[in-house]
């Protein structure tokens, strides 16, 4: 007879622990099933081996596996990878800026006189070839003698040597081959598109200097940290004395970011005539950096040419300077303008802190872009004994004396309406005996004379009311566009992002 079956089965029901155990197996009591915890049975007892260690994860060639998991030494391969890969991404990124640094460059360097004076269009009049052939029975050049001298063109003036002297920049036929004309851009996309279709130049060309620029950017994120961190050890101190002062926060960030652009001038230097030179072989200056640094050293004045020449030294200075204290300051000063907070930080207040930096960057770029751009126009003057650059825009014939005589000629002596719009002057009309025409062409031809000389007066007394073409004003903001609409994505980018990462830009200070 079969046994009863139990009435319920849920006094048979042992619920499983949720407890974790990091017990070696060695080390567990033996009556570890009294306890709630059934010992495991079959292979699996020892296959379950639980570690605290968590799964290293690098989402760049899957780096610091190697590096976490060695405890007992430096691994040199997987430092030398991440090494790599930081330099590689570095570089990739400075690739992506630099084709915007070229176009704002040459833009800044740009010479725009104020006086473009005439172009004079030597090519023969465009033929009405109705008008031609309706009185082409009228023409008396058909019979005129083909061995008949005619009248001869006037002369252009010419140099002692023989070249022919521009009478303005806006021509063609006395204009080098591989400077892009005068006034063509008025941006700085527009002028990497000039770049990118000159016949001389190329999309190649927006690409000038980079292997420099990856160069200062990287030598400048590892040498400002060292330097703030020297200041801070030997003025800690005196850190009493200057919060008194002022606000050390502040002093000592500014004082390394001026020590680090003064170290790295001469990169600069390289870098700017490297994007301005032209890239036709036959007329380059320099064949790469370090045949620009030879020469420099060569030929204007050594080391103590590059770094304390005064159409160097003092324009870093102020560059480096302001380029590091506008950033620093200016964003708290609008937040207390604006009614925002006077002592609003990234962590506390996001938003605001993120519209304070987008007016703080709009208005660094006013101050900032005319000392750059006057910057910019010195490192391309060579000194001593080198031979000037031949540039792909238009440089300025003379040399500046200095900061403010850059500054004085730059207003006094360009114009700010860009892009030019040349305004032909036809020369060599043809002769009476040649140019017999009917009396109805006749008229024609006056009525377009006429309209020739309305369109030419109206442009010159269009040009005459606008008080933009008397100064130079313009000049010293070329590229502020740029600025700007970097400026505006970088605050776009913030407001997306998580708020943690809003003060990620300050990280070097």
């Amino acid at each position: 007879m079969a046994a009863p079956s139990p009435a319920s089965l849920r006094d048979l029901y042992v619920p499983p622990s949720n407890a974790w155990s990091f017990v070696p197996p060695a080390l567990a009591p033996e009556n570890s099933t009294a306890a709630g915890h059934p010992p495991l049975s079959g292979p699996s007892s020892s296959a379950h081996q639980w570690s605290t260690r968590t799964a290293p994860s690098n989402p760049l060639f899957d780096l610091g596996s190697s590096l976490a998991g060695d405890d007992s030494g430096l691994d040199v391969a997987s430092l030398a990878k991440e090494l790599l890969a930081s330099l590689l991404l570095q570089y990739a990124t400075n690739a992506l800026a630099q084709p915007w640094e070229v176009g704002k460059t040459l833009l800044q360097v740009q010479w725009v006189p104020r006086d473009t004076g005439d172009v004079v269009h030597d090519g023969a009049d465009p033929v009405d070839d109705e008008g031609e052939l309706s009185d082409s029975s009228n023409d008396d050049s058909y019979f005129a003698d083909p061995s008949a001298e005619k009248p001869p063109k006037p002369l252009r003036a010419a140099d002692e040597q023989g070249y022919i002297i521009r009478q303005s920049v806006l021509e063609e036929g006395t204009q080098p081959d591989y400077v892009i004309p005068v006034g063509s851009a008025d941006g700085t996309w527009g002028m990497m598109k000039k770049v990118a279709g000159f016949r001389t130049e190329g999309w190649l060309a927006l690409w000038k200097g980079l292997f420099t620029t990856a160069v200062q950017n990287a030598l400048s994120a590892a040498l400002q940290p060292l330097i703030y961190s020297l200041l801070q050890s030997i003025f800690s101190p005196l850190s009493p004395s200057l919060s008194s002062l002022g606000t050390p926060s502040v002093l000592l960030p500014v004082a390394s970011q001026v020590l680090t652009g003064f170290l790295l001038s001469p990169l600069d230097l390289i870098r700017t005539r490297l994007i301005v030179q032209s890239s036709v072989p036959r007329h380059r200056t320099y064949s790469g950096p370090l045949d620009a640094l030879r020469q420099i050293l060569a030929h204007e004045g050594g080391l103590r040419g590059a770094y304390l020449h005064p159409h160097l030294l003092i324009p870093t200075l102020l560059d480096s300077t302001l380029h590091a204290l506008v950033p620093l300051t200016l964003p708290g000063l609008v937040a207390a303008q604006l009614g925002l907070g006077a002592h609003i930080t990234p962590e506390t207040h996001p938003v605001q802190w993120n519209v304070a930096e987008l007016l703080g960057g709009v208005l660094g770029s006013l101050v900032l872009l005319p000392f750059e751009t006057v910057r910019r126009r010195l490192q391309v003057q060579t000194r001593g004994t080198a031979r000037p650059i031949k540039a792909c825009v238009e440089l300025r014939p003379a040399p500046y004396n200095g900061m403010v005589d850059a500054f004085w000629h730059i207003l006094t002596e360009e114009r700010s309406d860009l892009p030019l719009k040349p305004h032909r002057r036809h020369r060599g009309r043809r002769s009476d005996a040649a140019g017999g025409k009917g009396k109805g062409k006749g008229k024609g031809r006056a009525r377009a004379d006429a309209g020739e000389d309305e369109d030419e007066e109206g442009a010159g007394a269009g040009e005459s009311e606008s008080w933009w073409r008397h100064t130079g004003l313009g000049q010293l903001y070329r590229g502020l566009g740029m600025r700007v609409g970097a400026s505006v994505v970088v605050f776009v980018l913030a407001l997306v992002g998580s708020p943690d990462e809003s003060n990620g830009g300050w990280a070097e200070l």
